[in-house]
C-alpha cells in the first residue's frame, strides 16, 4: 500500500540530519562479527547507511585496501579511475579511498575540479584507455549507493572490463575487507587526504570531456538537432547535473532544457517514493510525480538517479513510461536504426523483465540473451559484441555504438534519456506511440512486482531450490512451460526461481536485506490473471519452502 504522501513534495522531517550521518561515518564503528555491519558486495556494490554501522570509513578503508591488494594481484597497473555521486557520504568515502590508494602506489584519475561523476562516464575512461593502452589495464571505483535514500552510501568497483565486478571478484574483495575489519584495520595503509590530493600519483580527469567526445558515435546527435525535439532533462540532484548543463550548448541544441540543477545532500526538492521515502527512482511515477507534472512543456522529458545509470521517460501522452514498455521500444528501434551491427549480436535481458521483449526480439529476428538480476551479465558481452544491447527490467542499459564497439559496459540512463529523443526524431513519433504499436502487434501485459514473507532459512531455500521440487502443472489455468533455477541465457544460478506459460510468468528471489522474497508476475491476459498468477505463485513457493 502506498504512503499517504507518496508523489507529495517532501517535508522537512523527511530530510536526513547531514551532520549527524557525516559523524556516523567517521565515529561508529562496525562490529566485524555481525553480518549486518560487514562489507557485502550485492548486484551493484557494498551499500548501507553510516547510521546503521553499515557504511562507515572503516568499511571504505578495509574495502579500499581489499581492491588495491586484489588489483596488484591481477596485474593491473594502468591509472584507477575514480569517480562519486552527490549523496552525503560519497564525498567522504571518496577521501577515504583516496588516501588508501596513494598510499598503495596506486596511480589514479579523479574528476579535475573534484567534480561529481556519473557511472557511466567511469565506465566510459577505463574503456577507452584499456583501448588506447594495449597491455596496460585500467579498472575503477564509483562511490554511490545509486538511487537509495539521502542516507545511504555505496561503494563499487568496476575491473578492466568496465562494468561491475562479478562474484569471482567481489567474493575475493569482500572476504579481505572483511578480515582487515576483524584485525582492526592493522593492514590498511593510509596517508592524509591532503597529501594524497597533492600527490603526484593523482590525476585530473576530465571525465565530462571524454564522455562527451564520443557521445555523436553511440547517439543521432544530427537528428535530434535537425528535429528540433524538445527536450526536458531532470538530473534528479544526482551526478548528471553538470552533464546536462552543458550537453545542449556542446551539442548545440536549441530546444534543450534542465529542468531542475540543485544539489542537495537531504534531496530535499524531491517528491515522496511509493513507501513514503526520499529515493532517486526514475522509474517511479511518485518519485518522478514533479517531471511527469511538466510533461506538457516537452516532446521527451528525462530523469536519471543519482549516479546516472538509470533512466526514466515521460512524454506528453502517457506520462512516465514503464521501464519494460521502454526497453522493449529501444530494442525494436536501435536494431533496426543500427546498420552497423553485427547481425548475429543479440539482445540480453534479465529474467524478471516483460516478456513483451522476447516477443518484439522474435519479430525483429534477433537472439535473446535470458540471465540472472544484475548488469554484470551482460558485461563481457557488450565488451565482445556479442551483446548489442543490455537492459534490466529496473531501467538500466546500455548498448554498441554506431560501428559495433563498446561505449559502455555499466548502465548508462543518460544515453537511454538521448536515445528517446533520437527515436522522436527519426520516426516522428514518441517512444510511448511506438509502445502502443508493440502492444497491438504483440499483445498488453501487466506486470507487477510483490513482496511475502520468509525467513532468513527459508530465504536459503528458496536460493537453492531446483526444479524437481516444484510439483504444480499449471499457473493460472494454464500448463507450465517451463519451471527455471538457471538462466536460460547462460545456465547461472538465478538464486530462485523462474515459472512460465505461454501467456504469463512469475520469479521469486530472496530480498538481500529484508525477511521477504521478492515475486515478479506478468501475465497478457490482465490483471485479474496476474492477480491469479501471483497468489499461486506465492502457494507454489510456500508449498516449496515447507510453508
Amino acid at each position: 500500500m502506498a504512503h499517504p504522501r507518496a508523489g507529495t513534495p517532501a517535508l522537512p522531517e523527511d530530510l536526513i540530519d547531514v551532520a549527524a550521518v557525516e559523524r556516523a561515518y567517521y565515529e561508529n564503528k562496525p562490529d566485524p562479527s555481525d553480518p549486518l555491519q560487514q562489507v557485502v558486495f550485492g548486484t551493484s556494490g557494498h551499500r548501507g547507511s553510516s547510521l546503521d554501522n553499515a557504511f562507515n570509513e572503516d568499511h571504505i578503508l578495509a574495502t579500499t585496501q581489499a581492491i588495491a591488494e586484489y588489483r596488484a594481484g591481477a596485474g593491473i597497473t594502468g591509472p584507477l579511475f575514480i569517480g562519486f555521486d552527490t549523496h552525503l557520504l560519497s564525498i567522504p568515502a571518496w577521501r577515504s579511498a583516496l588516501e588508501v590508494l596513494v598510499a598503495n602506489g596506486v596511480s589514479v584519475c579523479t574528476a579535475a575540479h573534484d567534480a561529481f561523476t556519473p557511472t557511466p562516464a567511469v565506465s566510459r575512461a577505463i574503456l577507452t584507455f584499456n583501448r588506447d593502452h594495449p597491455g596496460v589495464l585500467s579498472d575503477g571505483i564509483v562511490v554511490t549507493p545509486s538511487h537509495n535514500p539521502p542516507r545511504d552510501g555505496g561503494f563499487k568497483y568496476n575491473p578492466p572490463s568496465g562494468g561491475p565486478a562479478d562474484t569471482t571478484i567481489t567474493s575475493v574483495v569482500a572476504a579481505l575487507a572483511n578480515q582487515l575489519l576483524a584485525e582492526g584495520l592493522s593492514g590498511v595503509k593510509r596517508v592524509s587526504f591532503e597529501s594524497a590530493r597533492a600527490n603526484d600519483l593523482v590525476t585530473d580527469y576530465s571525465f565530462i570531456d571524454g564522455y562527451f567526445a564520443d557521445l555523436a558515435g553511440v547517439i543521432d546527435i544530427d537528428a535530434i538537432r535537425a528535429a528540433g525535439v524538445r527536450i526536458g532533462a531532470d538530473p534528479m540532484g544526482g551526478a548528471s547535473v553538470g552533464y546536462w548543463a552543458e550537453l545542449g550548448d556542446r551539442f548545440n541544441l536549441p530546444e534543450f532544457t534542465v529542468v531542475n540543477s540543485t544539489v542537495d545532500p537531504t534531496f530535499g526538492f524531491m517528491t515522496l517514493d511509493t513507501d513514503g521515502k526520499i529515493r532517486m527512482d526514475c522509474s517511479s511515477p511518485n518519485a518522478m510525480a514533479s517531471l511527469i507534472s511538466a510533461r506538457d512543456k516537452y516532446d521527451i522529458a528525462t530523469g536519471n538517479d543519482a549516479d546516472s545509470d538509470r533512466h526514466g521517460i515521460v512524454t506528453p501522452d502517457s506520462g512516465l513510461m514503464n521501464p519494460n514498455h521502454y526497453l522493449a521500444v529501444a530494442i525494436e528501434y536501435l536494431f533496426t536504426h543500427r546498420p552497423g551491427w553485427n547481425p548475429d549480436a543479440a539482445v540480453g535481458k534479465t529474467l524478471v523483465s516483460s516478456s513483451l521483449i522476447d516477443r518484439v526480439v522474435a519479430g525483429i529476428g534477433r537472439k535473446l540473451l535470458e540471465v540472472p538480476v544484475g548488469f554484470k551479465w551482460f558485461v563481457d558481452g557488450l565488451l565482445d559484441g556479442s551483446i548489442a544491447f543490455g537492459g534490466e527490467e529496473s531501467a538500466g542499459a546500455s548498448f554498441l555504438t554506431f560501428d559495433g564497439s563498446p561505449w559502455s559496459t555499466d548502465k548508462d540512463g543518460i544515453i537511454l534519456a538521448l536515445l528517446a529523443a533520437e527515436i522522436q526524431a527519426v520516426t516522428g513519433q514518441s517512444p510511448s506511440q511506438h509502445y502502443r504499436r508493440l502492444a497491438d502487434t504483440y499483445g498488453e501485459s501487466v506486470y507487477a512486482r510483490i513482496d511475502a514473507p520468509a525467513s532468513r532459512e527459508q530465504k536459503a531455500l528458496l536460493g537453492n531450490l531446483s526444479p524437481d521440487q516444484i510439483t504444480a502443472t499449471e499457473l493460472a489455468g494454464e500448463p507450465i512451460t517451463a519451471i527455471l533455477t538457471e538462466a536460460p541465457g547462460n545456465g547461472a544460478a538465478i538464486g530462485g526461481l523462474k515459472v512460465t506459460t505461454e501467456n504469463a510468468w512469475f520469479a521469486a528471489r530472496p530480498s538481500g536485506t529484508e525477511d521477504v522474497y521478492k515475486i515478479y508476475g506478468e501475465s497478457f491476459k490482465g490483471a485479474d490473471h496476474l492477480a491469479q498468477v501471483q497468489a499461486q505463485a506465492q502457494e507454489v513457493v510456500d508449498a516449496a519452502l515447507g510453508g
